[in-house]
């Protein structure tokens, strides 16, 4: 029997999770952990004929860049990698089983059980820099990304929360907002500051009337993508090439517990329903200490 190659045995597999009613999102997932194999082995100058692709050609493309490095000069998160690892495993599991392979390459994948990195905010001089690039910038557009940056900056809020919010939902005289927790479908109320609520009243001002807070520019909502865009923009215009949107949360968290010392305010402040996924915070304070005093 001749072997097939990666790219072909991928066709043949997905076409069987089509046959199984796999969902779209499923599929694609497969997909583009599989095909990132088969572009390192392009790369690599590797054999991509499946009986060419043994346990240790796995391993080398795990520990590869390719799968750890997140392509913003950081790491991909534990559960990222963890996810092409059982792709993995999947993949091959049932090609070997259909018959398509002599050996399951994948059978001795384990999950990545390494703590992740604590989560990194933005420095001083970073944030300096970024309100530097935001307030010299003109246009409708960029007023808006102004107050979203300085919102999610001074109340820790998710980008998803933050765009799901409607000029009503913001209370200016109390500084206080409803927001809609995305990953738990539940509402809370958040706090922001005096910088986000001087940017809020300039952006409501303007706004033609009720419905979205932050506007595409044909009037519709703003989309999580597009506004994953704009910050990473402004971001990598201000030299921050190592940050994330989700770092202007990580901000807001490791200047609040610098502030208060209080973990679970931090934890409050944040919507966290249990205190553990808060004391990631802790690492960051240690390592502050230990630089300060030259350790």
């Amino acid at each position: 029997m001749t072997s097939m190659d990666l790219s072909e045995a991928l066709s043949v597999f997905v076409l069987q999770l089509r046959a199984d009613g796999r969902s779209p999102h499923t599929i694609a997932n497969y997909r583009r952990h599989v095909s990132a194999l088969d572009a390192w082995l392009v790369t690599h100058g590797r054999e991509r004929a499946l009986d060419e692709i043994t346990p240790q050609v796995l391993a080398e493309f795990l520990v590869s860049d390719d799968v750890r490095a997140s392509g913003r000069g950081g790491l991909r998160s534990t559960s990222t990698v963890n996810a092409v690892r059982t792709s993995l495993r999947v993949v091959f599991g049932w090609l070997h089983d259909a018959g398509h392979t002599r050996i399951n390459p994948a059978r001795l994948i384990r999950r990545a059980i390494c703590s992740p990195p604590p989560p990194k905010g933005l420095s001083e001089d970073q944030l300096d820099q970024l309100r530097s690039v935001l307030a010299n910038a003109t246009g409708v557009a960029a007023a808006r990304d102004r107050a979203m940056v300085a919102l999610m900056l001074g109340s820790g809020l998710r980008i998803g929360s933050t765009v799901d919010l409607d000029a009503g939902d913001v209370d200016l005289a109390n500084g206080v907002l409803t927001a809609r927790c995305v990953k738990r479908d539940r509402v809370q109320r958040v706090y922001f500051g005096a910088e986000a609520r001087a940017e809020l009243q300039r952006l409501i001002a303007g706004l033609p009337g009720p419905g979205p807070l932050f506007r595409a520019p044909n009037g519709e909502r703003l989309t999580v993508r597009q506004a994953c865009r704009r910050i990473t923009a402004w971001l990598d215009r201000a030299g921050i090439h190592d940050a994330s949107p989700h770092s202007l949360r990580h901000t807001f968290a490791t200047r609040l517990l610098a502030r208060t010392g209080d973990l679970f305010l931090v934890q409050r402040a944040l919507g966290h329903r249990s205190i553990a996924s808060t004391v990631v915070y802790l690492q960051i304070d240690e390592r502050r200490l230990k630089d300060s005093i030259g350790a």
